[in-house]
């Protein structure tokens, strides 16, 4: 991550249904999409009974962009009716970091 100015999270959380159908699928096209956007700088991700994705972004308007993507929208919608019971989405604004090894 680029700890020399400031950036920004989208933390996404999330508990699933049992429906598991194209999930996996979806998750990993997404994760393929994003890498592509503008201003998108990594990800990480873990999951036991909630899951947690966060993606970094250069600016607030490379999110908004990454939001609006359609095959993004179409991912959400499906979210929303197939995968998530719950979900909560952050956007925070990173000012530093740390990092452990060094």
């Amino acid at each position: 991550m680029n700890n020399l100015k400031p950036y920004f999270a989208v933390i996404f959380t999330s508990t699933r249904t049992e429906n598991t159908n194209g999930y996996a699928e979806m998750a990993h096209k997404m994760e393929s999409l994003a890498k592509l956007q503008q201003g998108f700088l990594g990800m990480d991700t873990a999951r036991n009974e909630v899951g947690i994705t966060v993606s970094y972004w250069e600016s607030l308007e490379d999110i908004k962009n990454w939001k609006l993507n359609s095959e993004h929208l179409f991912a959400q919608k499906s979210g929303k009716e197939k995968w998530y019971n719950w979900y909560n989405v952050r956007i925070c604004k990173v000012e530093r970091e740390y990092d452990f090894n060094n």
